[in-house]
């Protein structure tokens, strides 16, 4: 059996239950060596066959996958395995050579910085709508940054885009964005190594110019975290009404 396990973003101690009694258990682990922390590996197998697959090609992580078959491998992804991580390439691979396979989910950074902002994505009135997605750079983005920037009231969130900021900045105000539109960026969520940023898409970018690894750029008015209309579920006349169908 193959396992895709989501390590998380970063702190090794929200690594999922399930997840860790596969790693224990698994005889070979093949894992993203950039962005996994090591101390994940610290729960496998002193004999397990431990490889990395930073620098590997499609082609080296498919031989590695089919010479392991017979065995229980955990696949190491970074994050959550269905948000950027390529494994419906390796999932089409594994059906074709009718390898069993299960998909062991993990938290993904955009849910791990904002635990440590300590900030909601769903603001009644400003935005009930996230969107991931990333700055086009060498892979192609099939949804234009005009088109996903055009969503004003919905909470953007920037995966693989820190080295494209300028890009993101000039995109947003030629859209009409504020210069005081927030714009905080995350760099390495939950890491021990975790820096946070906040600006405007006007400055921003002279804070984290230094970044050239892991990061998140969050954008839209949701930053400020001020609800424009209350929840109805929490307005005192629902309340009331609650507690009275309560009592009858």
């Amino acid at each position: 059996m193959i396992y895709f396990i989501g390590a998380g973003c970063g702190d090794p101690d929200l690594v999922t239950v399930k997840a860790q009694k596969i790693l224990q258990k698994a005889d070979a682990v093949l894992y993203t060596g950039s962005l996994v922390p090591k101390e994940v590996l610290s729960w496998c197998k002193d004999d397990a066959i431990i490889e990395d697959s930073q620098g590997m090609k499609y082609p080296e992580i498919f031989a590695f996958l089919k010479k392991q078959k017979d065995k229980v491998v955990a696949r190491v992804h970074t994050g959550d395995p269905s948000i950027y991580s390529t494994i419906a390439k390796q999932i089409e691979f594994l059906q074709k050579e009718n390898i069993p396979y299960e998909v062991i989910p993990g938290i993904t950074a955009a849910f791990g910085a904002a635990a440590s902002l300590g900030i909601e994505y769903t603001i009644p009135g400003v935005s009930q709508t996230m969107i991931l997605t990333r700055v086009e750079g060498k892979t192609p983005n099939p949804e234009s940054l005009e088109n996903i920037l055009a969503c004003k009231n919905s909470s953007l969130v920037f995966y693989l885009s820190i080295l494209l900021l300028e890009k993101l900045k000039k995109k947003a105000l030629k859209l009409g964005y504020s210069k005081d539109t927030p714009c905080w960026v995350v760099e390495k969520a939950t890491w021990k190594e975790e820096q946070i940023f906040k600006g405007t898409i006007s400055n921003i970018q002279k804070q984290v110019s230094h970044i050239k690894g892991v990061a998140l750029i969050l954008l839209g008015d949701f930053l400020k975290q001020e609800e424009t209309q209350e929840s109805h579920l929490y307005v005192k006349p629902l309340v009331k009404e609650l507690k009275a169908d309560n009592e009858q």
